[in-house]
């Protein structure tokens, strides 16, 4: 990795030493000559701690949580991320391996479930981050705009948005990254919003708090979020084709 040469003893120092407090947020620099870190910490309650690593568009971030709660799990947002996730650790599990989608600082929060958060539970963790891989790994898509939008194609996809809904069609848009990394905005039939996001082609988390699912039928992926909302998102909308 360019340039990510700072002590691991700031992250080994302050989360073991230290209880975590909320939204705390710790930067995760390599130490000379390598490109991993093993991290140990705890959180309590509605406590948090954001892990951010700065790494370039196409490098490979790997993540792997060892908790002592089964409650404690891990996200991962984006650069430029405002709260969504690009990974969701309460539906996909506590590993996470991905070219990432942009240059800058990747976060990596580590956090309780409401409900454990709410009887003021403790988790102890383990965290293990590696970056690696050239920065050209993933290159900007080169696919032309649709005119007098940011997006690269347009779909109407089948969904489900309301409670005992029928399948109708939600207005799609995907910004494409490169590499099968994309964002697909969802206009639903009800006048709300969802934004899903692929990496490597395979939905990996949304912009939705709530439980996140992913089976294949074919070449369509059907996302489930949360009791409610079911989306049927084709393979060629998010890497073209």
């Amino acid at each position: 990795m360019n340039r990510m040469h700072l002590a691991a003893l700031i992250l080994a120092g302050i989360c073991v030493g230290f209880p975590a407090t909320a939204q705390q947020r710790i930067t995760v620099v390599f130490k000379k000559g390598s490109s991993a870190s093993t991290i140990t910490g705890s959180i309590k309650g509605d406590q948090s701690i954001d892990y951010t690593v700065n790494a370039r568009a196409g490098q490979v971030l790997t993540v792997a949580f060892k908790p002592t709660n089964a409650s404690a799990y891990f996200n991962v947002m984006a650069p430029g991320s405002n709260g969504e996730a690009m990974f969701i650790g309460s539906s996909a599990g506590n590993n996470f391996s991905g070219a990432l989608p942009a240059s800058g600082n990747t976060t990596i929060r580590v956090y309780l479930m409401r409900s454990a958060a709410r009887r003021n539970e403790t988790a102890r963790y383990t965290l293990n981050i590696a970056v690696k891989g050239a920065a050209s790994a993933v290159r900007p898509s080169r696919d032309a705009r649709v005119a007098g939008t940011p997006y690269h194609a347009t779909a109407d996809v089948k969904c489900v948005t309301s409670v005992g809904g029928k399948t109708g069609p939600c207005k799609a848009g995907v910004i494409r990254r490169g590499g099968g990394d994309a964002a697909v905005e969802l206009k639903t039939p009800d006048g709300g919003q969802r934004k899903i996001f692929f990496t490597a082609g395979r939905a990996s988390g949304s912009d939705s708090d709530a439980a996140f699912q992913v089976t294949r039928q074919g070449d369509l992926q059907i996302i489930r979020i949360g009791a409610v909302e079911v989306y049927q998102i084709p393979d060629a909308l998010v890497v073209g084709g």
